[in-house]
């Protein structure tokens, strides 16, 4: 895990709104995110960056987090303030999929993948803190992170896994025999078993990463899901995990009220469904912050951000 090559990036494409958090490639190399202003857009011509173009798809009236395209050209979007939806990328039209979940407001839905069996599953980062004040859930630890799922067919999610510290990515494995959550707050990967004889029950895939997991993404069954890591690990927040409940709590009301800036130190890793490390790209100083997304697209390797107004490309490593 200590091993790690350079991720440099070699481009920044402008993209006119705040926040691309998460970033998605479609099979033309066009890259999809969502912005703080809730507008959907796409990313154009890759292939030459400094001709990138930029198009606004649809606008949710919220703010837009994880995206996973369907095989029908459709997108799932989960926004953080409206729920799980549904945009019509022909039209821009943006529907309702799940707003409530066991009588409860849906808030702080954070990432989503479809399954072929036309089965859709979602996380909640938090039940406590909503998306503007996220570092609070992050110092508190509070573990009201959760994993869903929404049956075909039905417009009830179903609860599968609570108790996840800032449950965020979330992707499937090669065969969908499992999925694999990010939890941001554990610094580690779980894996939870959809088939076979531990069905329903979840595990460690990959613990102790060098940095705070965000969205994951998987390109195909044969490739690596691809993890972002939006900070690096900070012991001193370690020590703060193993404090008492109010001794967090106190600490998560400075966090929230106390301006936050982002390290300069970026990370990517890659793993294969063993939770083996293939690659783990990483820089100590950047002027692109706070990584929360990477895909692969046009030959490169995309970044997003929470943090910054643009999106950049890297050199995506050699194949191992």
């Amino acid at each position: 895990m200590d091993r790690s090559t350079a991720l440099t990036p070699r481009h920044y494409v402008a993209i006119g709104g705040h926040g691309p958090e998460d970033v998605v490639a479609d099979d033309r190399g066009r890259v999809l995110t969502g912005v703080a202003d809730g507008r959907i857009l796409r990313i154009d011509g890759l292939t030459e960056p400094l001709a990138a173009r930029v198009e606004v798809l649809a606008e949710t009236g919220g703010r837009p987090l994880g995206l996973e395209l369907l095989p029908d050209g459709a997108l799932l979007v989960c926004d953080a303030e409206r729920g799980l939806l549904g945009v019509d990328l022909a039209d821009g039209t943006v529907r309702v999929i799940a707003d409530e979940v066991a009588g409860e407001r849906l808030r702080f839905a954070s990432n989503v993948v479809a399954l072929s069996d036309g089965s859709v599953y979602f996380t909640v980062s938090s039940r406590r803190y909503p998306l503007e004040q996220w570092i609070g859930d992050i110092v508190e630890h509070t573990g009201t992170g959760r994993l869903l799922r929404l049956a075909p067919g039905d417009d009830t999610p179903e609860v599968l896994l609570e108790g996840l510290q800032f449950a965020n990515g979330l992707a499937a494995s090669g065969d969908e025999s499992f999925l694999v959550v990010a939890e941001t707050g554990a610094r580690r990967l779980t894996r939870y078993w959809l088939d076979g004889p531990q069905a329903g029950r979840a595990e460690p895939l990959a613990e102790y990463l060098p940095g705070m997991p965000d969205n994951i993404w998987r390109g195909g069954p044969d490739g690596p899901i691809w993890v972002s890591l939006a900070g690096p690990r900070v012991p001193p927040l370690d020590l703060l995990h193993r404090a008492a409940p109010p001794v967090r709590r106190a600490a998560a009301r400075v966090a929230v009220r106390a301006p936050y800036r982002p390290t300069g130190g970026i990370g990517v890793l890659a793993v294969d469904d063993t939770g083996e490390v293939v690659h783990h790209l990483a820089r100590s100083r950047s002027r692109f912050r706070m990584v929360t997304s990477v895909c692969e697209a046009s030959g490169h390797l995309v970044l997003g951000s929470l943090w910054e107004r643009g999106i950049a490309l890297c050199e995506p490593p050699p194949a191992k």
